[in-house]
């Protein structure tokens, strides 16, 4: 037997013998420690582990304890911090595990219903109209190269800030026939353009071509409150113009109480709707700086108040949801907020901030006989599961209105500014 095929006989029994390796057991269940571990401060977790692995905390010993005790590997965060702990077998380092403690953050969970109201920056254009000139129907906007979801930001160098502020910069410019000189913001960029308003034949006034608008209007559910900072988040997901179906840009905005008056029950291709009216002294409750893809979120100026929660609770990050029962807390009649099961029938841990984290699924009988399940107004409504505020209800399919979308609680405290290791910060409106 020459050295070329022991040499090949080698290979192939090395090669059996690494997978043999790692199909086994022990060598799997080493593989299945996460090279970094999010947990709470007080938090216990648990890892089969049948190899005599030993670990060590770099630095701050007294920060994480350790145990390996038969066949499993227990990690107690005592004190919040970024730690790295060093896996040893035979006093050899094998693996080194990233360990970030947060503190124990907790919020109080909303469900009751609100009414919002926002305020564009500038005016939004949602769309173009023709005017009857002397010399043929024509649109001044649209001979601007003025788009359907472009945002008037200024007009000859003053800030535009309602539809009103518009009129007298027309009127000037079709008596002097000087052009508009307008700034224009479209997907977060700016630009200068020329509008020339043109003369109506028939009542004889200067007018742009361009329909626009300056807020919108609608309802929604809080999804948490900070007691401590005043901040909250609700909704869940961005608001968009109902024309243009593009992101709203805010300028501010308000929120204030609602009462549901009734509900539109949903079906199978058609979305239910909760129909709803804003408080009847239309207090104002908070403000809006935020709208983004995660909700919207400001600071609450009066005190709200939830009967079943009026103490706040611990979250849960992505990677601790699991599948299985939770409850949502929303309100179907009048400003009772209520406690319904779903399950959750997905979840997807994410490092990044990403939307449609959760699929749920409504299976409380009562909440399927008033709504048949998820319906518009609904978005917001926090999810619960084992005590811990873990999202809030996005989205609802719209050919099976049983089931849903939900996004993670962590990424719109996020949005809100509140820090996960518990320091307040601003979030850019």
């Amino acid at each position: 037997m020459n050295a070329e095929t022991i040499r090949k006989m080698m290979g192939v029994f090395l090669l059996v013998l690494l997978t043999a390796m790692s199909m086994s057991k022990p060598v799997q269940e080493y593989f299945r420690i996460p090279k970094q571990i999010v947990m709470f401060e007080g938090e216990t977790l648990h890892f089969a582990s049948a190899l005599p692995v030993q670990a060590t905390v770099k630095d701050a010993p007294h920060s994480i304890e350790v145990e390996k005790k038969n066949h499993s590997l227990s990690v107690q965060a005592k004190q919040s911090g970024e730690k790295q702990m060093v896996l040893e077998m035979a006093g050899m380092p094998i693996k080194k595990v990233d360990v970030k403690v947060l503190p124990n953050l907790k919020v109080i969970p909303g469900g009751q219903s609100i009414g919002v109201k926002l305020n564009t920056l500038g005016v939004l254009v949602v769309g173009h109209h023709l005017i009857e000139t002397e010399n043929g129907k024509k649109s001044p906007g649209e001979i601007a190269g003025i788009q359907v979801g472009d945002i008037i930001t200024s007009i000859n160098g003053k800030k535009i800030e309602n539809m009103s502020d518009l009129s007298p910069f027309i009127e000037e410019a079709g008596k002097t026939g000087k052009p508009l000189q307008l700034q224009i913001l479209r997907d977060h960029r700016s630009f200068a353009t020329k509008l020339v308003p043109l003369k109506d034949k028939h009542d004889h006034a200067y007018r742009i071509g361009l329909y626009i608008r300056d807020s919108a209007a609608g309802i929604g559910t809080m999804t948490f409150y900070d007691p401590a900072s005043k901040k909250y988040g609700a909704l869940g997901h961005v608001i968009s113009d109902m024309d243009t179906k593009k992101p709203i840009v805010v300028q501010d905005g308000q929120i204030m109480k609602s009462t549901v008056t009734s509900i539109e029950k949903g079906s199978s291709g058609n979305p239910g709707e909760k129909l709803a009216r804003f408080s009847s002294d239309k207090e104002v409750i908070g403000n809006i700086t935020n709208n983004s893809p995660f909700g919207i979120f400001g600071t609450l100026s009066k005190p709200i108040h939830n009967e079943m929660f009026d103490k706040p609770i611990p979250i849960a990050l992505s990677h601790q949801v699991k599948e299985g029962p939770a409850k949502i807390l929303t309100v179907v009649e009048n400003d009772k907020v209520e406690a319904f099961d779903i399950e959750i029938v997905s979840t997807v841990p994410q490092k990044f901030p990403a939307t449609k984290g959760l699929i749920i699924r409504v299976t409380d009988p009562r909440l399927l006989k008033k709504t048949g399940g998820i319906v518009q107004g609904m978005s917001g409504s926090p999810i619960i599961q084992d005590g811990k505020l873990i999202g809030a209800v996005t989205h609802v399919f719209v050919n099976d209105p049983t089931s849903g979308y939900g996004v993670h609680i962590e990424w719109m405290l996020n949005e809100a500014g509140i820090d996960l290791y518990g320091k307040s910060t601003q979030k850019a409106s």
